[in-house]
């Protein structure tokens, strides 16, 4: 894939392991850690890193050495982001969720069917980002049925992932 999209215009994207929910199942013996992706793909045609476009970017960013174009990675199990996370998303039924791998949300249009003012929901929204404690990509480990991340989680299909 890199070898394809190297000398065009488009940035490809590898990710280690899109852990969508709880139906997967996945082991991180099955993970190839992004440092590797880039150990292989460097091998062949050397890599340099660049920093982020924005503070928000989930993919570290690297170029060709020879300037014929980049690739990113998306290290989401090896290197949690969850730190630097600032999405948030809400589903079609109003419900904010802080975290990607939430297991609960909260619910907005019962603010905004109470006749809550924007400013209201602006400040219940800022309060609610503040006190987040979402951190599942950085407890989980190569046991993914470990007491700190078994229970619902609210499948990434359903959130918009």
């Amino acid at each position: 894939m890199a070898r394809y999209f190297k000398n065009t215009p488009f940035i490809l994207r590898f990710i280690e392991y899109m852990d969508v929910g709880a139906s997967n199942g996945w082991q991180m013996n099955e993970v190839i850690p992004s440092a590797e992706v880039v150990r292989r793909i460097s091998a062949e045609m050397p890599l340099e890193q660049i920093p982020p476009r924005n503070i928000s970017d989930t993919a570290e960013r690297w170029r060709y050495a020879d300037g014929s174009g980049e690739i990113g990675l998306i290290s989401s199990v090896t290197k949690a982001f969850c730190h630097s996370c600032v999405r948030a998303r809400i589903s079609t039924e109003g419900v904010l969720y802080n975290c990607l791998f939430a297991n609960s949300g909260y619910d907005l249009r019962a603010l905004m069917r109470g006749g809550k003012s924007d400013q209201e929901i602006s400040s219940a929204i800022a309060h609610l980002w503040r006190a987040r404690d979402d951190h599942y990509s950085e407890i989980r480990s190569a046991q993914t049925e470990s007491p700190a991340l078994t229970g619902k989680k609210i499948e990434m299909s359903y959130i918009g992932g």
